[in-house]
């Protein structure tokens, strides 16, 4: 078959990760459940940095606030965890997945319904919310958001059911795609996470009070104690003291996103019951038993390689080097202002150790390649420093499609791995050698088996294809990628 070479972007400020999605926190039946919520919101930023909100209530009154950027530049200040009263909140971090980042598209979502108010956050990203919008519109419904979260609303408000969770399940029963749902109303809170159970939730306990969030670093920072994971196609209703448990949804095989191991979650978080950081350690070993590399010394591209590498270099029998130094105090919003400096950008996010590279055979560890562009400037600037040869190592397999279910992924064309085979790959960024993980390999790193179906399964859909839901807005005859109404907002 033959391969296109796709040209590689040229800017270097273009972000060669997978975005994170989203994160989600909610906490009722505490005093400072405000604050807690914003200390949550701090520990999960890596999941969003493009806005934060929290919601919360007294009971008998509602109190929110919004904010464009970080949690720290919007929930620092004491005045403002003040003005959020009451024992019971809600928080989100955001990078959009659908709908634009934008001040009205910021979560939780707010609205009246017939038995009250209700909050929602949502991580995640409904693959039939755009036929949905559209059928609602038509019915009279009116939406302040590009967020696909608020057809949830709307469903919601449609429903002829008397309890809240009953109308939540009639919304959710209706929609398809993959969600991790913190709710509040003035009494209760609720959680759920999709059959499939693509998005990850826990619950957690402080105190008389009970937590639901998207990692279990976020209870690690308020101090609270792990109770479980939310099941898949669980829902639970926090009321009085009490978890009440439900599956209303039809049982469906289990499709964890894998890319929460590898890359998406924090390295000291328990995910299903596993260490992250245990988990890219035994991916970094499995690595290095597949493709092995006659190299002085491993190196990971900080900070997202390193479990990984630290896994390949002991495997390997090979010494870990910290060879490229990451500036932890550049955001994604850099102003570029000149061609000379935009072509130096790569160095701002990323230096080369060079006592530590001169004359040595490096192996360098990623945790994934996107659309190459950054791998590509940290080998110019590793070969720069004096490295007489630079192989390199991803502790993923190629990402070749697109993600549907909450990542914000670049479309196929601009993935690397899509059109060019690991030779062509490797030339284009410059390296002596270039392996990835297989998809066997990932899941023996996990302690599966992906050829034996009745071990657990994971969504790998961005490495293989295999989607486990159905994709309607994308197959349903030229539906826009996301709903499109254009404001200017400010913060």
């Amino acid at each position: 078959m033959t391969q296109t070479i796709m040209p590689l972007a040229t800017s270097p400020f273009a972000d060669d990760k997978l975005h994170e999605e989203c994160g989600v926190f909610g906490i009722l039946g505490h005093p400072d459940a405000a604050a807690h919520t914003a200390l949550g919101l701090h520990a999960l930023q890596h999941r969003g940095q493009e806005s934060a909100g929290i919601v919360s209530t007294t009971g008998e009154q509602f109190y929110s606030h919004y904010g464009l950027g970080r949690v720290g530049d919007n929930f620092g200040k004491a005045e403002v965890i003040a003005e959020l009263k009451g024992p019971a909140a809600i928080g989100h971090n955001r990078y959009s997945t659908t709908g634009r980042p934008e001040f009205r598209n910021i979560q939780p979502l707010f609205a009246d319904l017939a038995f009250g108010g209700l909050s929602i956050a949502h991580n995640g990203n409904l693959t039939n919310a755009v036929a949905l919008h559209t059928e609602l519109v038509q019915h009279g419904s009116i939406f302040r958001s590009t967020s696909d979260t608020e057809v949830i609303i709307h469903l919601m408000a449609q429903s002829k059911s008397a309890s809240v969770t009953d109308r939540l399940v009639d919304a959710l029963r209706q929609v398809e795609g993959a969600y991790s749902l913190v709710a509040l109303t003035e009494h209760a809170m609720i959680g759920v996470r999709d059959p499939h159970g693509v998005r990850p939730l826990v619950l957690g306990r402080l105190e008389d009070a009970y937590v639901l969030t998207s990692e279990t670093v976020a209870l690690d920072i308020i101090g609270a104690d792990l109770v479980r994971d939310i099941q898949p196609g669980e829902m639970v209703l926090v009321q009085n003291g009490v978890v009440t448990s439900f599956k209303p949804f039809q049982s469906v095989p289990e499709r964890f996103c894998v890319f929460e191991y590898i890359y998406f979650a924090r390295p000291d978080s328990l995910v299903q019951g596993h260490s992250v950081y245990e988990a890219r350690k035994a991916i970094g070993a499995e690595l290095a038993r597949e493709a092995p590399c006659n190299a002085q010394l491993v190196v990971p591209v900080p900070d997202s390689g390193v479990p990984a590498a630290i896994g390949f270099a002991a495997e390997a029998s090979l010494p870990f080097e910290l060879g490229i130094i990451r500036n932890h105090y550049v955001g994604r919003t850099f102003i570029e202002p000149t061609d000379q400096i935009r072509h130096l950008g790569v160095k701002l996010k990323h230096n080369a150790n060079h006592r530590l590279l001169e004359n040595k055979r490096i192996v360098l560890v990623d945790d994934s390649i996107v659309r190459g562009t950054t791998s590509t400037k940290i080998v110019e600037m590793v070969r720069s420093a004096g490295a007489t040869e630079v192989h390199m190592r991803i502790a993923s397999p190629p990402t070749m499609h697109s993600c549907f279910y909450g990542v914000d992924t670049p479309e196929r064309d601009a993935l690397l791995a899509a059109h060019n085979d690991t030779a062509q790959m490797a030339k284009l960024i410059g390296v002596d050698s270039l392996a990835f993980l297989t998809i066997d390999g990932l899941y023996r790193a996990m302690g599966e088996s992906r050829r034996n179906p009745d071990a657990p399964q994971y969504c790998d859909a961005c490495f293989t294809g295999d989607y486990p839901i159905a994709l309607s807005d994308r197959d349903g005859g030229g539906l826009p990628a996301q709903l499109s109404l254009l404001t200017q907002n400010s913060s």
